[in-house]
């Protein structure tokens, strides 16, 4: 499985190279993963195709194919916006993650190889290791949690945490930008792996939980310090 936002950050490291047909949907999905396009940004197919420097159409496919992922919404008379998510939405957005990596969890205690684990283990390392490097920490983080949902062999499973994983960008950038909360994950994995490593479905699935509780409070707090912000 690739990993969505993997991909949008190797495109964001092209961002200079003209723009055309999927590189422009690429774009504007990792400038909204990125906070550069905001909750609630007007997507003007002039002013982006301008800004992009590519024709219209282009831009009008990429937006269509953001809006079939949920990123997009089209307003009465403003027209094309990046999505905005209230509170209640966040938290069944977490709460539908949960459910779904602590199920990735148990599912991969059963099924994963042990080259499967020792490659989850060296990612993990490798984030740990990565120090103030927060690009590098973002990518073996979703790097760690694509191994493990290819890792739980269900087809049906994946689906599901894609769709859930494409929402997730609307909430911008990833909580493992924070030096501090991406030392915790790495500790909340290994005890994800310790169950991994036993063959514990159970203890698996609950570490998995936990990992993503403690997620969803760093979120809560980027959220409620960008808040702040904005009404200074």
């Amino acid at each position: 499985m690739k990993d969505p936002q993997h991909l949008s950050i190797d495109t964001a490291m092209a961002a200079n190279r003209p723009l055309h047909g999927e590189s422009v949907y690429e774009r504007l999905r990792e400038e909204i993963r990125s906070g550069t396009l905001r909750p609630g940004a007007r997507l003007t197919e002039t002013e982006m195709a301008e800004r992009l420097a590519v024709s219209r159409t282009p831009v009008r496919e990429a937006i269509r194919r953001l809006e079939a992922e949920g990123l997009v919404t089209h307003q009465p008379r403003t027209g094309a916006a990046v999505r905005s998510l209230d509170y209640p939405e966040i938290m069944e957005l977490y709460e539908m993650r949960t459910v779904l990596e602590g199920t990735a969890a148990r599912l991969a205690a059963r099924a994963a190889s042990p080259v499967e684990l020792e490659e989850l283990s060296a990612i993990n390392e490798e984030m740990a290791a990565a120090g103030e490097d927060a690009a590098a920490r973002v990518r073996l983080n979703h790097q760690f949690h694509a191994r493990l949902f290819d890792a739980a062999r269900n087809r049906f499973l994946l689906k599901s945490i894609g769709s859930v994983a494409s929402t997730m960008l609307i909430l911008g950038p990833s909580s493992m930008e924070s030096a501090a909360r991406s030392r915790q994950a790495v500790e909340e994995h290994r005890a994800v792996l310790a169950a991994l490593q036993a063959r514990d479905g159970a203890a698996a699935e609950a570490a998995m939980r936990q990992h993503m509780e403690r997620a969803q409070l760093a979120r809560l707090h980027i959220l409620r310090r960008a808040t702040a912000g904005a009404s200074e």
